[in-house]
């Protein structure tokens, strides 16, 4: 019933794509058993012709609009169920390791979203690297997607590496092995865009490798 119920509420958001996981990688198997984890397209699909930071940002921003209100639906469902659950912070709670308590990348590969690019970016069929990432945990058994284990980007693609500002990317082939160091520079890449936070007090969106990707376009 429940796994049904969240099923209608994404009838409402037919662009999302979303997926079931277990856990068992994950410190938070001793109080969770699933992670719903689901992607919404940014507001607008921009290309390399049509990129600006600006309107990157708010397509961003419109995600995180969609997000929230899925979540919302997700939580009044589940609380009147009766049902634990817990949704982990999106963004990096240590700036000295840069990572975040629950990883929302590698879920999304476990439950069959997409797979990690050479721009350290989950790649879905549909829309590329342009989604926004959420996850929901949950005390309960679901119909699990299939894992994906290595990259369906083409091996000699690397748009994404060479239109990196920076040249944080490795130029390197993802697998479900695969670190984060392999592919991407990530402490550079952090403070590159640290560096608007004087001007503007946020991060630079920096989407450039994520446009450049042919997938979804």
């Amino acid at each position: 019933m429940i796994e049904k119920n969240i099923h209608n509420i994404f009838l409402k958001y037919p662009e999302v794509i979303y997926g079931f996981t277990n856990i068992a990688y994950s410190e938070y198997v001793s109080t969770y058993k699933s992670a719903l984890v689901f992607a919404v397209p940014y507001g607008e699909q921009l290309t390399i012709e049509t990129y600006s930071e600006e309107k990157f940002e708010k397509g961003i921003q419109d995600a995180k609009k969609v997000s929230e209100k899925i979540l919302t639906q997700l939580q009044k469902m589940l609380d009147e169920y009766n049902v634990k659950y817990y949704i982990p912070p999106v963004a990096q709670n240590n700036e000295v390791y840069l990572t975040a308590p629950f990883s929302f990348k590698f879920a999304a590969v476990n439950a069959g979203l997409g797979w990690i690019g050479k721009n350290d970016v989950v790649i879905t069929k549909q829309y590329g690297p342009r989604v926004r990432l959420s996850v929901i945990l949950i005390n309960k058994i679901f119909v699990y997607g299939n894992k994906i284990l290595k990259s369906n980007c083409p091996e000699n693609c690397k748009k994404c590496v060479d239109v990196c500002p920076h040249k944080a990317l490795h130029n390197v082939q993802w697998n479900i092995n695969s670190l984060r160091s392999d592919i991407i520079d990530y402490r550079l890449c952090n403070e590159k865009r640290s560096i608007y936070l004087k001007t503007h007090g946020r991060k630079n969106a920096c989407g450039l490798c994520m446009v450049a990707c042919p997938f979804g376009t």
